[in-house]
């Protein structure tokens, strides 16, 4: 049976590697909102290995989602509701989450997400592996995150948090783009500082 927690995203074991990570998450992605005008980096955008494998599968855009008792979802969509000029939403989008958004870290949920395109092959292999591990490194910090990944559907509050925020970014996104939420192991998970 999956508990609640698991379901939200809300490992409450504890971890150091989980609350450190949430933490760095939260930090890097408000300079890229205050410093970066939203543009992800390495820190947001971690390399993809799929078991076994020693080359990069590729880097993904990743969105750290508040949980649910938390959640912004409805001021996301108002803001695209307010207006249908893409640079005004945006503008609005960076002003949000560059302000407090990301202040407090226990507010999110550690199930990271992204989306590809429908029918994506891409997604479609990383939903079919066993483990995926998700590399992020930049600015001293490297965390390697062996996870599962599973797709979220519309019923799941990731899921509809996911598809907001980015249509915030890219509001030609397509309707039925393909959501993956990515749920970390944090016992087997890693973090190093220091690194250059």
């Amino acid at each position: 049976m999956t508990s609640l927690a698991s379901v939200f995203g809300q490992n409450l074991s504890g971890s150091f590697v989980r609350t450190s990570f949430l933490k760095w998450q939260c930090r890097v992605r408000q300079i890229a909102m205050r410093d970066n005008e939203g543009r992800p980096d390495d820190a947001i955008c971690p390399m993809v290995f799929l078991p076994g494998e020693t080359v990069t599968f590729g880097r993904i855009i990743t969105i750290l989602n508040k949980s649910p008792g938390y959640s912004v979802t409805p001021e996301f969509e108002h803001m695209i509701a307010k207006t249908n000029d893409p640079a005004q939403q945006r503008d609005q989008a960076i002003k949000f989450l560059a302000a407090t958004y990301y202040q407090k870290a226990a507010e999110f949920s550690d199930i990271l997400s992204a989306v590809f395109q429908p029918g994506s092959p891409g997604a479609l292999r990383l939903r079919e592996a066993e483990k995926i591990t998700l590399v992020f490194e930049a600015y001293t910090q490297r965390f390697e995150l062996n996870c599962k990944a599973r797709v979220l559907t519309p019923k799941n509050p990731l899921h509809r948090a996911t598809m907001a925020h980015n249509r915030l970014f890219n509001p030609m996104l397509a309707a039925d783009s393909v959501v993956l939420g990515f749920e970390p192991d944090w016992r087997s998970s890693t973090s190093q500082s220091g690194v250059t």
